[in-house]
């Protein structure tokens, strides 16, 4: 069953960037940097299964 934060995953992600950032040891960079691109990788698995949904 889903909880209230699964819930409210945004479009075009599949794990959110405060649910992965739980997941990971403390950062001493940018952690913006590390966000940007963690929300660019974790786009592609959304829009490839929404293409195959699509193309099928």
């Amino acid at each position: 069953m889903k909880t209230e934060q699964d819930k409210a995953t945004a479009p075009g992600a599949c794990v959110p960037w405060d649910k992965k950032k739980q997941e990971l040891p403390a950062m001493t960079g940018d952690e913006q940097l590390v966000k940007k691109v963690w929300e660019e990788v974790d786009s592609l698995p959304y829009t490839f299964i929404w293409q195959m949904v699509v193309s099928f």
